[in-house]
């Protein structure tokens, strides 16, 4: 059984997706300064497979591509819980992460009290190449700044350089 009462970093993509695995390049860098107070989980996985991931976690921070079209590439998303619920997923792997939520709540799961996603707007998640576009490189630091600013609103503590 998983440990309660942990913070999870959940980067959803696909390495050779070229900006579809943004989120992975920012899991890595967070896993070398947080590697006592968060998990850090890479995953390809989607929909109902995430399930296994979130629960059990006090916190989840979840870090991913999204293509929604309504934002320049390169352009850094929030959403918390609540705001999360209300919104059709314009990622492949969070797709369903709403109602996944919900069916959480239903079947009474133990599930992350505090929610947060972090994403980068890309321009075509589905193109087959294995590094980042200019424009995704170029929202890595903001991307991760994002996330550890987070992190440090739950009280996690980043590692002494």
């Amino acid at each position: 059984m998983k440990k309660l009462n942990r913070t999870l970093v959940l980067a959803l993509g696909n390495d050779i997706l070229g900006d579809d695995g943004i989120g992975f390049h920012a899991a890595r860098l967070l896993r070398e300064e947080f590697p006592d107070d968060v998990e850090v989980v890479e995953t390809s996985e989607a929909g109902l497979a995430l399930l296994d991931h979130l629960e059990h976690c006090e916190r989840a921070l979840i870090l991913d591509a999204v293509a929604t079209g309504k934002c320049a590439p390169g352009t850094v998303l929030c959403w918390d819980r609540e705001d999360f619920r209300r919104c059709v997923s314009p990622s492949q792997h969070a797709a369903g992460l709403p109602h996944i939520l919900e069916l959480a709540e239903r079947l009474e799961m133990s599930f992350p009290r505090e929610l947060r996603v972090v994403c980068v707007e890309v321009g075509d998640p589905t193109v087959f190449r294995e590094t980042l576009t200019p424009e995704a490189r170029e929202a890595l630091p903001a991307f991760v700044a994002e996330a550890r600013r987070i992190l440090a609103e739950w009280g996690c503590r980043r590692n002494k350089k």
